[in-house]
């Protein structure tokens, strides 16, 4: 990957932003149709490089798509814009290399370009149908009726149509975003497709980053179109309020390297607060992924009952005995401990709500404080209110919920929940989901732009915070970029479950495999 290319994949942008770059490389001279032709043409040749035909080319990649048919049968949907255009572009394109194509044009007015390339492809005999149904015995379909800005629901004829396709269980491959959805929220307006492949063209768009639209877009990617990066800047500035958060800018991020004479303290001492005698599992996985960060010193505070466990698990970790309430919860931190000793603390996994002098001991330290779990359970039930030392947060929606009752449906779209969280509690803000999402009271959002169902397991929340927590330790400059660092680690954490699928399949990564995939994620990165 280029230097171009891997700035090009950190940026997300809304319908308005694109509509404005776009603008500037047509003032600037770009023909639309020039573009157009552009954009079709690298669609068209990454559908033929997924959809081959059988003896077309001897060194066509071999795909789990490819049938051993030689005249494939496409439909292509055809809608009134330029998405539209593209669309009767890659259609003429695939037709000249023999693919048997159909044309469904769901509206009888066009746009002017796009109405010229359908008039073309009449002329050069592509059939054009009147019914949806027509597609049904269609081997693929290709949906451009609507690209990026779409507003309005999907009605009438237009709606059935597409709710047909989706009955179907036919491939389909959008082009830019499926159609129906909400370019920046991800929002189903009324009724969208269902992808197989979504190609997005030129720049990410933020509905690729809502966990409510992935279900619609299937396995995406990026066609890129060689967008000037002057013209992205000047839209998005500089510093983009949002980044998508690649390997690139995450290894930027990462306290790996130290210097050659160093020692245990200087690489960070984390605190961490966890378990009960419910749940002493939290404590350990815990301990686990602040273990795969490479702090320099762990400690772990636990309740009396459990010390000889988390030794037999954490040998190398400081393990502080706790006083313990007759449920066996952390009644309160031994008498004598020094929290500003530490260069970060994280508290909560495995608690239970009866620690709550617990969590107001570390609430009023002036320590960097990461809250996951039951420690997030109670701040909810305290109240937020704003620390001065760096504070993060890490809810799941149902905890965001407790926290924020007044953002409303934070799911509906999740950069703008995550956003207004961070305000409110002046905290750097982790909205755990298929696409996690930092937010930092400055105003920069990040967000995690794959992951994996396997992460959905007990557990797996708590080596997040170990892992966050021995990061956060370890960068210990009051400079340091924490946002950065959270979203860094997050995405180490979402990489390390992605290996551990390929590896041992989505059921078989609990939580405990998990942490023993943090290290050969490193040591892929390094590479």
């Amino acid at each position: 990957m280029t230097n171009y290319q891997s700035k090009i994949e950190q940026f997300a942008v809304t319908a308005e932003q694109m509509r404005q770059i776009e603008e500037r490389i047509f003032v600037a001279g770009m023909p639309v149709a020039a573009l157009m032709e552009k954009v079709a043409g690298l669609i068209a040749r990454r559908i033929q490089e997924l959809y081959p035909l059988k003896g077309n080319d001897n060194h066509a990649p071999i795909t789990n798509y490819q049938l051993p048919i030689t005249n494939y049968q496409i439909g292509i949907l055809v809608g009134p814009g330029h998405n539209g255009g593209d669309a009767l572009v890659v259609a003429r394109e695939l037709h000249f290399q023999g693919y048997k194509v159909s044309v469904y044009q769901a509206f009888p007015k066009l746009k002017e370009l796009t109405s010229q390339h359908a008039r073309y492809a009449r002329s050069i005999g592509i059939p054009f149908v009147d019914q949806i149904e027509q597609l049904q015995d269609c081997n693929l379909i290709i949906d451009g009726l609507f690209g990026f800005g779409l507003e309005r629901e999907l009605s009438d004829s237009v709606a059935d149509a597409v709710n047909q396709l989706n009955s179907w269980s036919k491939p389909i491959i959008s082009i830019d975003i499926p159609s129906g959805l909400h370019t920046d929220t991800g929002e189903v307006l009324g009724t969208a497709i269902r992808a197989t492949r979504t190609l997005c063209l030129g720049l990410w768009k933020q509905a690729f980053l809502q966990d409510q639209a992935l279900e619609y877009i299937g396995k995406a990617e990026l066609i890129g179109f060689d967008i000037p990066l002057a013209d992205i800047v000047s839209v998005l500035g500089a510093t983009p309020k949002i980044q998508r958060v690649t390997k690139v800018n995450a290894y930027a991020n990462l306290p790996l390297v130290r210097p050659p004479v160093t020692h245990k303290y200087k690489q960070g001492h984390l605190l961490l607060i966890c378990g009960s005698r419910r749940y002493a599992g939290g404590a350990i996985l815990t301990g686990l992924g602040a273990r795969g960060s490479g702090v320099g010193m762990l400690s772990i505070a636990v309740p009396v009952s459990l010390k000889p466990l988390l030794v037999s698990h954490l040998p190398e970790a400081l393990i502080i005995d706790c006083p313990e309430t007759e449920t066996g919860a952390i009644a309160s931190l031994p008498d004598g401990i020094n929290l500003e000793s530490y260069s970060a603390i994280a508290c909560g996994p495995g608690l239970t709500t009866d620690a709550t002098p617990v969590v107001q001991s570390v609430l009023a330290c002036d320590r960097i404080l990461v809250l996951d779990a039951d420690g997030l359970n109670i701040l909810a039930q305290l109240g937020i209110s704003p620390r001065e030392a760096p504070t993060i947060l890490t809810p799941h929606a149902g905890e965001f919920k407790r926290l924020f009752p007044d953002i409303s449906d934070p799911t509906k779209d999740r950069i703008e929940a995550v956003s207004q969280a961070s305000q409110q509690s002046n905290a750097v803000v982790l909205f755990k989901g298929a696409r996690t999402a930092i937010a930092n009271p400055s105003g920069s959002i990040y967000i995690i732009p794959e992951s994996t169902p396997a992460l959905a397991r007990g557990g797996s929340g708590d080596v997040l915070t170990g892992l966050l927590g021995g990061l956060l330790a370890q960068a210990s400059s009051p400079q340091m970029p924490i946002a950065e660092i959270v979203a860094t680690g997050a995405w180490w954490h979402a990489q390390a479950g992605i290996l551990a699928a390929k590896e041992r399949t989505e059921l078989g990564v609990d939580a405990f495999t998990l942490t023993q995939y943090l290290i050969p994620v490193m040591q892929d990165f390094k590479s």
